[in-house]
């Protein structure tokens, strides 16, 4: 299989109008159009094939899809060392925020103990998208059973100027808050996050279902004045 043209075979036109408005730092020209799905299927469909080898070993991809189809299989690893060092070579290859949240390997939820080095290693590397990623890998690791209150003050500490970044530290706390509210929340009594990301973390977690409606109130009262 060549997977370039399996992946203009699967092409939907309509799908990628819609992803070229949806993914504004990818070049248009890169985006061939295939839909989540697709990708996933795809991706079951080579794992552990010495097509999909081949294809991880081909850095870097011309096409967006290929990226994506790349952070599948990533995911879909099941050795950890194996899996962690794909990852540590991908990721300087990731351009969008779209590849950045689809790369999300299940083996690495098994190995959370080492994990939280690299994890760190992404948070502190000042690179947008490695960045966001560790921040997303605290996020959705680290938020239940394995919460530890060192882990928003790592998330606290980040102050970027970047877009992606900031959006990601504020989907965190968020998120924080529906799960480790009472740890959390004195983040935002104390104006602990920058402002724009401290607005934006109140108005996604009053968006959010899982919070009851007594804390929306609240938080709605701890919204930064003057400030988008």
């Amino acid at each position: 299989m060549v997977i370039q043209d399996e992946l203009f075979r699967l092409q939907d036109p309509k799908y990628r109008s819609f992803q070229c408005k949806l993914i504004p730092t990818a070049d248009p020209e890169t985006i061939i159009g295939v839909r989540t799905p697709e990708l996933r299927k795809l991706a079951k469909q080579l794992k552990g094939t010495a097509v999909a080898d081949c294809f991880l070993h081909s850095l870097p991809h011309v096409f967006f899809d290929e990226n994506q189809l790349h952070a599948f299989l990533l995911s879909y690893m099941r050795d950890y060392t194996s899996c962690l060092e794909a990852v540590q070579i991908f990721l300087p290859f990731v351009d969008n925020w779209a590849t950045c949240d689809q790369l999300s390997p299940g083996v690495f939820r098994k190995n959370r103990e080492t994990l939280l080095a690299p994890v760190r290693k992404w948070i502190d590397s000042g690179k947008t998208y490695p960045v966001r990623f560790g921040i997303g890998m605290l996020m959705q690791h680290y938020l239940d059973d394995r919460f530890d209150p060192s882990f928003p003050e790592i998330v606290a500490s980040v102050h970027s100027e970047e877009y992606y970044v900031r959006m990601m530290i504020a989907w965190y706390f968020a998120t924080a808050l529906a799960k480790q509210y009472t740890a959390i929340v004195p983040f935002l009594e104390k104006f602990r996050l920058d402002p724009w990301v401290h607005n934006k973390a109140i108005q996604k977690a009053t968006e959010s279902y899982r919070i009851s409606s007594e804390q929306k109130d609240y938080l709605r009262t701890l919204k930064r004045k003057g400030t988008r």
